[in-house]
């Protein structure tokens, strides 16, 4: 069996989806990226997280195509093919969910503004909000035009200070070093989008975080002379 290790660490990933409240019943997926091989892992489509075994997730190349594995891949693998094929140089782990803080502000078609520093600690600025696609892209290539779409919003930024978005009418997708970082900040991502519609109901003209504490909270984890957490 083909990246035996690999597998292991992915399945722990897309477990952790419903651990974290992130999942219900099959609305999610989780993979990794084998840089060398050029290789992915990724949960098969449509199986239980009850059910799920290491051996059942599916390794593919980095066109979607099924290298080794018995089940069909995620439905989501093309979008997943196309982020490692323009970001696999950095990001090593993608994870797509239906979380529902996060999807309410993607079907809303909003961008989760930064009102606070928990935000500001992972996110350097907003969540952005990638555009709906389009009928002739939807009914062309679905999958990988998400991914398509996703790729043209962040063309000129840096995907680890922004380690997330939303697809409207869709959902979040969000990603890191990892698949397991990728979850930590799928968690993160949710969380803030529950925070930032809570102070809109509470303060509905509340504006965002002032940009030098926005600055300071991201700088101190993330920056060149970051101090916390332990060295």
């Amino acid at each position: 069996m083909m990246l035996k290790e690999l597998r292991e660490k992915v399945y722990e990933a897309n477990m952790d989806l419903p651990r974290h409240g992130l999942v219900v019943f099959t609305w999610g997926n989780a993979s990794e990226l084998d840089r060398e091989r050029g290789l992915f892992v990724i949960k098969p489509s449509g199986v239980d997280y009850e059910s799920l075994r290491p051996e059942d997730l599916v390794v593919c190349d980095l066109e979607g195509k099924v290298v080794e594995g018995d089940l069909n891949p995620s439905s989501d693998t093309p979008t997943h093919a196309l982020l490692y094929q323009r970001w696999g140089d950095t990001v090593g782990g993608v994870v797509h969910t239906h979380s529902s803080w996060a999807v309410a502000w993607a079907q809303a078609g909003r961008a989760i503004p930064c009102y606070g520093t928990t935000h500001a600690d992972y996110f350097y600025g907003e969540v952005p909000c990638m555009r709906g696609l389009t009928q002739q892209e939807i009914e062309e290539a679905y999958e990988l035009n998400t991914g398509k779409v996703i790729a043209e919003g962040f063309e000129g930024k840096d995907p680890l200070a922004q380690p997330g978005c939303l697809v409207r009418n869709h959902g979040p997708f969000a990603w890191g070093k990892d698949a397991a970082d990728a979850v930590y900040h799928a968690v993160v991502l949710d969380e803030v989008a529950k925070m930032a519609a809570r102070t809109e109901l509470l303060a509905p003209q509340a504006g965002p975080a002032p940009q030098y504490l926005q600055d300071k909270h991201y700088q101190r984890k993330h920056g060149p002379n970051a101090y916390y957490g332990q060295k």
